[in-house]
């Protein structure tokens, strides 16, 4: 199930399925995408995807990671010249060799450190499962282990089927006009199904100090909306996929066949109709667009025919305040739709939306149908994943912090964070000298950056203060009932902050997640104990591979704050303007290049990336690499012993290019990039790799590569940003 409304938060990687189809600022540090090939703008790259149901060798399997070569020949390919494509160069040997999982998507870096990790949280719900906890004295453990074990209860799972949600779909049932639609809505949105739009709590961008009332677009049940507004073949492919799968959703649920189909074409339109409402992914990049706050008086003009006080008191919010709405023509157009749609169809639309929400904790006739659309059609998963697994992905994104604090105590060494900690400063170094040489910015807005950079917070790790689940309940009772009233409390803990001032100890991933970010609202950049491991991070290894991998993390994660969406927050994480007019030009013009490189790049035939949607994530990669490299430098100067000290035949610059290049290595599906091309934020990996060092003359220079070659960009279209 989704939560209310997600974080404005720049990270590394898209890292576990699909997103909020309203809110792509949450954008995660990995664009889960990648085997696309970059030449010098090269359109049609070398076709390294794969559709292969086998599980390959053993680089597909999990195992201990924690003796993993940083550097391994093996996963290079000589045939390939550094000169022409160094993401197959550097990783070429890998991609041959390996097949992705039948139950991934995409497979590399990031998804054999998640499965090394999925392995230790296994073993940590497992114990805690087989332990008689006392929730006074062991709440962790507790809850842990009941919620595993309810989860991986299969024979009570198949035998209920949907008897635990007899009472929500009994709800449902019993509404008798709109303010009964109002009140259901609102019922849901406390239990983690967000139908029809989306509210919960955030940061006032303009006054970071508080937290208010955010309201914003919502209501769909396929990823984006532009899979209700395209009319080419593909999507109305998708869209007939769809009503098939609802179909066969309300089919198991007890309707008639017939009824089911008519059922399905009728949510189809009526989420039509809110997708045409929505702004796309591009437009909600634009945090001052998003921003509008407004009273509950200003709010109810947009929608006259339903009552915000019902909503409100449903939800249990007796002082909304001021809302932020971030898309006020949505609430409008919908409004219409509220008075409208019929009452059967609205009972037809929201038991829909219960039902797909709960799909995946449910018996598994619902589990398969689910898993057949979201993940076999829509990403070309041909596998599902064993229930252990599945549980523990449920477990993470419930009570995460609970799980995390067990795995945080036992697999995290405080020698990992002293040691990322030394990295990150040595970036912000970096950093502060390439603000203050920057020759296209003026003193008084470098003034400024620096400031915001000083001002950095740095988590690392786990937090400081763990989340309090004493109020939720957790039992080993049915498992859905688990994941619901998780929800709730989240939902409630979310709400209850509204009015109040902002809990700057407060994480926005969980401790064993492999990924990173930067939250511009906090002005912090935040890097989890799960990415503080091989291939990001060895804690032998030579500073070249740490600064190319972990450090180019971190920088990209720090450019973040200057990138075209960042740069708009200042130092204490207010959206306002502390550019000069002639700064903010001269970046402009420089971001636009940027739209303009990656644009040019084609990972399947015919489909391009899409250079406004990547913008800020490329301006992190080609930034984040640039800093890392930077700082590695100045590591050298202080051991000038290791700069001519060669490993394995390259050197430590070489070396720290071949980590940059190892952390996107991955492969993926023709399907699963083809929805990543329509939601992902984050370009492809492969041009991740290729399209950063065609823009690096530092690149050219270790690697020896000519003027003209493909990995090098003419120098009048190189990006230089920071």
């Amino acid at each position: 199930m989704k939560k209310s409304i997600s974080v404005s938060v720049f990270c590394l990687s898209i890292a576990f399925g699909l997103q909020a189809q309203t809110e792509p600022e949450k954008t995660p540090l990995t664009g889960k995408s990648s085997s696309a090939s970059a030449k010098k703008p090269q359109t049609n790259p070398p076709r390294v995807q794969t559709g292969s149901t086998k599980t390959g060798d053993a680089s597909a399997k999990p195992s201990d990671n924690s003796n993993a070569k940083p550097i391994d020949p093996s996963n290079m390919d000589p045939s390939v010249k550094a000169a022409d494509d160094f993401f197959l160069y550097a990783n070429g040997g890998w991609i041959k060799r390996t097949e992705i999982p039948p139950e991934y998507s995409r497979w590399g870096s990031f998804n054999q450190l998640i499965e090394h990790n999925n392995d230790v949280l296994h073993a940590i719900a497992e114990k805690a499962a087989k332990t008689k906890a006392d929730p006074k004295t062991a709440p962790e453990m507790q809850k842990v282990g009941d919620y595993y074990a309810s989860g991986m209860d299969e024979k009570t799972i198949e035998a209920m089927r949907t008897k635990p949600l007899q009472d929500e779909l009994g709800k449902i049932d019993a509404m008798k006009d709109r303010q009964d639609v109002l009140k259901e809505i609102a019922h849901l949105h406390t239990i983690g199904v967000n139908a029809f739009f989306n509210f919960g709590s955030g940061q006032d961008d303009k006054d970071s100090t508080r937290e208010i009332a955010q309201a914003a677009q919502g209501g769909l049940g396929m990823p984006d909306r532009d899979y209700y507004t395209k009319n080419d073949q593909a999507s109305k492919k998708l869209r007939d996929a769809y009503v098939a799968h609802v179909t066969r959703m309300l089919a198991l649920l007890g309707e008639s066949a017939e009824k089911a189909g008519t059922d399905a074409k009728k949510i189809l339109a009526l989420e039509t109709s809110l997708a045409q409402a929505s702004r796309t992914r591009v437009e909600l990049r634009d945090p001052q667009k998003n921003y509008n706050k407004m009273t509950q008086t200003d709010l109810q003009t947009l929608t006259p025919d339903w009552n915000w006080g019902d909503y409100f008191k449903e939800i249990g919010l007796t002082v909304p305040g001021d809302i932020d709405v971030h898309q006020p023509d949505f609430f409008k157009a919908v409004n219409t739709a509220f008075t409208s749609t019929s009452m059967d169809d609205w009972k037809t639309y929201l038991r829909w939306h219960l039902i797909n929400g709960a799909a995946s904790t449910l018996s598994s006739d619902f589990v398969n149908e689910d898993f057949n659309f979201r993940e076999k059609t829509l990403r070309g998963t041909q596998q599902i994943k064993p229930r252990w697994k599945r549980v523990i992905l449920s477990e993470d994104g419930e009570i995460g912090e609970a799980l995390g604090k067990l795995y945080a105590a036992e697999y995290f060494p405080p020698e990992a964070k002293a040691r990322a900690l030394e990295l990150i400063n040595n970036l912000k170094e970096a950093l502060a000298d390439r603000i203050k040489t920057l020759e296209w910015m003026d003193e008084p807005t470098k003034k400024a950056a620096l400031e915001k950079l000083a001002a950095f917070q740095v988590k690392i790790g786990y937090p400081e203060k763990w989340r309090d689940y004493s109020t939720l309940m957790i039992d080993r009772g049915p498992f859905v009932l688990n994941e619901l009233r998780a929800e709730n409390f989240e939902a409630k803990r979310e709400l209850n902050k509204i009015g109040k001032p902002v809990d700057r100890t407060e994480w926005g991933m969980t401790p064993p997640t492999v990924n990173a970010y930067y939250n511009p609202k906090m002005n912090e950049i935040v890097f989890p104990a799960g990415i503080l491991q091989p291939p990001f991070f060895y804690a032998n290894a030579d500073d070249a591979v740490n600064y190319g991998g972990i450090g180019a993390v971190i920088g990209h994660e720090m450019t973040h704050g200057f990138d075209d969406q960042g740069r708009q927050y200042d130092k204490v994480g207010n959206l306002t303007d502390w550019w000069s007019p002639q700064s903010a030009e001269k970046f402009k013009k420089r971001s636009n290049a940027i739209v303009q490189q990656y644009s040019e790049y084609e990972p399947l035939p015919g489909l391009h990336v899409n250079g406004e949607l990547t913008q800020g994530e490329n301006i992190a990669d080609v930034g984040g690499v640039k800093l890392a490299y930077a700082a590695l430098q100045k590591a050298l100067d202080k051991h000038p012993e290791e700069r001519d000290k060669k490993i394995d035949g390259f050197t430590p610059e070489q070396r720290f290019f071949l980590a940059f290049a190892g952390i996107w290595r991955s492969k993926i599906r023709d399907e699963e990039q083809k929805l990543r091309l329509n939601t992902d934020p984050h370009s492809p990996g492969h041009f991740r790799v290729n399209g950063p060092l065609s823009d690096l003359p530092e690149f050219q220079k270790a690697f020896n590569v000519p003027d003209g070659a493909p990995m090098v960009r003419a120098a009048d279209k190189r990006v230089n940003i920071w």
